[in-house]
């Protein structure tokens, strides 16, 4: 019987990275994923894995921290043995207009949503290379091609990650490492879910599909990128936003 694959989701317990963790699961792969803070939430997400007759192990980690990712990494190989897929999705949000935003708001956005995805590839990358195979999935944003009114630090940020994607697929090519990355559109979450509706209204406005995304987009391409009809695909930013950011490309 073949192996199964364990995939590595950061910031798992709740949102976009729990559907991607589900999704994954589905695949038939285990999975471990990092959260920050809600134990009750893991727990939660931990059982629900489990359900889809996978393996399944939450672990306590700030993803900007170098030290903190060292540890899930450890405990991810201690349990399962291989990491197989990454998914670079933990990140925070301090939004500001640039006159009003204190340093410690942009440092914080950056050390998690940037420096993270750096912590957690160095360290995977050591593993998937002496494996010779692996993917790495990047969750970005559209905001990192467009910009946005209050977001400087995220914005940032999440072109940063563009960057990575790219130098990284050209370092781990050799060695049979795909890396790539998502940007996702305004997608229907909890935190969409507490704007007004005039302000939802604008953004249907700007998106030429008309309708706002689920996490499910997301992770239906997260799916199609980790598995091996992905396999000749390396070094790209998919953008999963219904069209709205055409013409920033």
């Amino acid at each position: 019987m073949e192996k199964k694959k364990t995939a590595l989701i950061t910031g798992g317990s709740r949102g976009i990275g729990k559907e991607i963790a589900l999704h994954l699961a589905e695949k038939g792969m285990n999975i471990v994923f990092s959260y920050v803070s809600n134990e009750a939430a893991a727990k939660n997400t931990v059982e629900e894995i489990e359900k889809k007759g996978v393996k399944a192990l939450s672990v306590k980690a700030d993803v900007g921290s170098f030290k903190e990712v060292e540890h899930l990494i450890n405990k991810a190989l201690e349990k399962m043995g291989s990491i197989d897929v990454l998914v670079n999705n933990a990140g925070i949000i301090k939004d500001n207009l640039i006159l009003r935003m204190k340093e410690e708001e942009f440092d914080d956005v950056i050390r998690v949503n940037l420096k993270g995805v750096f912590n957690c590839i160095k360290h995977v990358s050591k593993i998937m290379m002496k494996q010779r195979s692996g993917k790495i999935i990047n969750i970005s944003s559209i905001i990192g091609l467009m910009g946005n009114i209050g977001q400087v630090n995220y914005a940032a940020a999440k072109a940063g990650i563009f960057g990575i994607t790219k130098s990284a697929a050209k370092e781990l090519a050799k060695r049979g490492i795909t890396v790539n990355a998502i940007a996702p559109g305004f997608i229907e979450t909890e935190m969409t879910n507490t704007l007004s509706d005039k302000y939802k209204e604008a953004i249907l406005k700007a998106i030429p599909l008309g309708k706002i995304g689920s996490s499910k987009d997301v992770a239906n391409v997260v799916g199609f990128l980790a598995s091996d009809a992905a396999n000749y695909i390396t070094g790209q930013i998919i953008c999963v936003d219904g069209g709205m950011a055409m013409g920033s490309i």
